[in-house]
């Protein structure tokens, strides 16, 4: 290309052609050297199931990032609260959240009361079911959740959808923390380390099962699973359409009887300034490789579509989401 500026500038005659020629391929290169698109996942610790969910999804977009220009990466945060809360100041594009802080968000309720409704708020699809587990020391003589009072609890890192659901357990049951020997604030990465060291006697945290942290607590920690199956608990779900009830089952982990609790679907969710075609891409970089997906963790396994793109999403599906859905047949 650098000679025809050389032979422009001595054959004046036929610089007009030169030109001509010259510039249509200089055009073509540069919108050949279209700059890549970025795009932030905001998941939770480390030892959470959102952090492998967010890597599987950007690993499935970035196969295809010479097709589309994206480029996606994950961040580690405190989970659903923070996500949501950087999703609305902007320095997140997705962000995973548990199906009940996605409806506060977008309501403008409970922890978002004062923030007010997240109108822009969307959402994209659901994943696995997070079930509420609680888990004791042995030697706490800890059996049901009334027994957790007067004991050294973990509640969650502040920003966890972990300390704002125990928010709500806690007034469904009419407690307070003045009723616990100790509250702390441990990160799930830290609170098995705890139990074991008699630093606390029991902890909650929603998480999709089978969990490696839940398998390590039972296995070196001499722990068990609590049951929470109280009235306040069964009047709690049977208020609030994103609670369900479920099982623990003992094919995950080595105890003798499944352990009754409930849960709420785990949410990707983005904003609605997020481009379409942003949106589109990622949705279809999972559902059309969903087995690939589904083997990335066994809290995936029994994904489908349908329950996939219903599932606790409370806030509009993205319109690039829907576009996607409905070529399939499925909107």
């Amino acid at each position: 290309m650098s000679l025809i500026p050389s032979l422009c500038s001595r054959l004046s005659v036929l610089t007009i052609v030169c030109l001509a020629t010259w510039l249509p391929i200089v055009s073509s290169s540069v919108a050949g050297a279209e700059e890549p698109r970025f795009i932030a996942v905001g998941t939770g610790g480390a030892t959470g199931v959102y952090y492998p969910a967010g890597g599987a999804i950007c690993r499935l977009l970035n196969n295809e990032r010479q097709s589309h220009g994206l480029r996606c990466s994950v961040e580690t945060t405190g989970g659903s609260i923070q996500n949501i809360e950087r999703l609305r100041e902007g320095s997140l594009d997705f962000g995973f959240a548990q199906a009940d802080w996605q409806f506060h968000a977008f309501q403008g309720s409970s922890e978002f009361a004062s923030a007010g409704p997240f109108g822009d708020l969307r959402s994209v699809f659901s994943i696995h079911p997070e079930l509420m587990t609680f888990v004791a020391r042995t030697d706490a003589g800890i059996r049901s959740l009334n027994d957790f009072k007067g004991k050294r609890f973990n509640i969650g890192n502040v920003g966890s959808g972990a300390r704002g659901t125990w928010d709500v357990i806690e007034a469904a049951l009419g407690w307070n923390e003045g009723q616990f020997e100790a509250i702390f604030d441990f990160k799930p990465s830290e609170v098995a380390q705890a139990l074991c060291n008699d630093e606390i006697e029991g902890y909650v945290w929603p998480v999709g099962h089978p969990s490696a942290l839940i398998r390590e607590t039972l296995a070196t920690c001499d722990a068990v699973l609590v049951p929470a199956v109280e009235p306040e608990i069964d009047q709690l779900v049977a208020e609030h359409s994103y609670f369900n009830k479920a099982v623990i089952s003992q094919g995950f982990y080595d105890i003798e009887a499944p352990v009754e609790t409930f849960g709420v679907a785990a949410t990707l969710v983005t904003r609605a300034q997020v481009p379409d075609d942003v949106v589109y891409q990622l949705v279809k970089s999972v559902f059309d490789n969903l087995d690939t997906f589904k083997a990335q963790h066994p809290a995936f396994a029994n994904l489908e579509p349908e329950q996939m793109i219903s599932a606790g999403l409370s806030a509009p599906l993205h319109p690039g989401a829907l576009k996607y859905y409905r070529e399939r047949g499925w909107k």
